[in-house]
């Protein structure tokens, strides 16, 4: 999947993990990308947007 444009951020909650986050992208249509914040460069996991939405709200709630 290409992610040529994706406008990368990180959570408000990573700030304290000495630089261990993952950065989301989801301003491209049809695709989610998740990546390795030190690693800006390595490979990107990509999911459909339901499949993020479910997955944000399983983790939200364990």
């Amino acid at each position: 999947m290409e992610l040529t444009g994706a406008t990368w951020r990180k959570s408000t909650r990573s700030s304290g993990n000495s630089g261990n986050c993952v950065e989301v992208a989801s301003n491209l249509p049809g695709v989610v990308g998740v990546r390795d914040s030190k690693d800006a460069d390595g490979p990107a996991l990509t999911f459909d947007p339901p499949a993020w939405r479910a997955f944000v709200t399983f983790a939200k709630r364990h």
